[in-house]
């Protein structure tokens, strides 16, 4: 009998915590669920711990950022025998069979590390419209074509990308790949850890015959990561530079900023040149350092940033 952890990471998810926890109640295979909270500013820590006593609840006095506090619940899965470990955003919900078709669609095709189920909106009235973007034309013909003649097949689609908000990590993968680069704190640590999964020869899909529920429209408040230009350059930066596939460096980037510059300074597009001096300097030689190690530890270790 398989042993199924589920990871979840919270951040004042009161909202969701019924939909999200509740389903995994009604999961068709039993389940042990994690959550690690990320600092939570409402009440739903004392609701989760009276209201979801088979919940592992963790509580942390700091943000630790999606990726990290995810490898604390992996590890934990891990060192627990977890044959799957399953993450699961906190305003993200399943269906009962949507776990134990993921594990019966790698049981037919092992060479799948991350499996991921159709991801509709919290109405579920259609795609959740990131996801959607994820598996248009160009990016997976296939299951485009067949989604759209209404003859989805029940095996394992492959794709370039899908979003950590409903993973199935196999244990293979987790001894391979290992857990999230700390380099990211939120948002780009998932399209890491798929490229370092391709690159350890194993393939990311998504089972189009079952789902999860993904209730991005009740979430509010300004999202910096996407809102702060310096945030995106960052975080785009990062992610070139940790590709395994890649050979681009900080270097690169000094390149191409100081072009930009000297070109905007000439035509006298002074705010401009204002915010790639900005970016130029945005990356102490400590952050870059740390970047470039982390890459390499995702290269040549074993469950990396895992310690297992």
């Amino acid at each position: 009998m398989n042993v199924i952890y589920v990871v979840i990471v919270t951040h004042n998810p009161k909202i969701w915590v019924d939909k999200c926890l509740g389903s995994l109640r009604q999961s068709l295979c039993t389940v042990r669920t994690i959550v690690i909270d990320n600092n939570s500013s409402d009440d739903s820590g004392e609701y989760i711990k009276k209201n979801y006593l088979e919940v592992d609840y963790i509580q942390f006095e700091e943000n630790l950022g999606f990726g990290a506090a995810n490898n604390i619940g992996i590890k934990k899965a891990y060192e627990a025998n977890a044959d799957y470990v399953f993450l699961l955003n906190q305003d993200a919900w399943i269906e009962p069979n949507t776990i134990e078709n993921l594990i019966r669609a790698h049981e037919n095709e092992p060479q799948f590390g991350i499996l991921s189920p159709m991801h509709l909106n919290g109405r579920g009235d259609a795609l959740d419209y990131n996801f959607s973007i994820y598996i248009n034309p160009s990016k997976c013909k296939k299951i485009y074509s067949d989604i759209y003649l209404k003859s989805l097949k029940s095996k394992l689609y492959e794709v370039e990308f899908v979003n950590a908000a409903a993973w199935l990590l196999t244990r293979e993968c987790i001894e391979t790949v290992g857990g999230f680069n700390p380099s990211f704190f939120h948002y780009g640590e998932d399209e890491n850890y798929v490229q370092r999964t391709k690159y350890k020869k194993l393939r990311v899909g998504v089972l189009a015959t079952c789902k999860i529920f993904h209730d991005r429209e009740t979430r509010t408040g300004t999202n910096i990561y996407f809102k702060d230009e310096l945030e995106l350059f960052k975080r785009l930066l990062i992610l070139k530079v940790s590709n395994p596939f890649s050979d681009y460096n900080f270097n690169d980037e000094f390149k191409k900023q100081f072009k930009l510059i000297i070109k905007t300074i000439l035509f006298l597009r002074f705010d401009m040149a204002k915010k790639n001096i900005s970016k130029v300097f945005l990356l102490n030689r400590k952050n870059k350092k740390e970047i470039i190690e982390n890459k390499k530890k995702s290269i040549i270790e074993k469950s990396a940033f895992l310690n297992i």
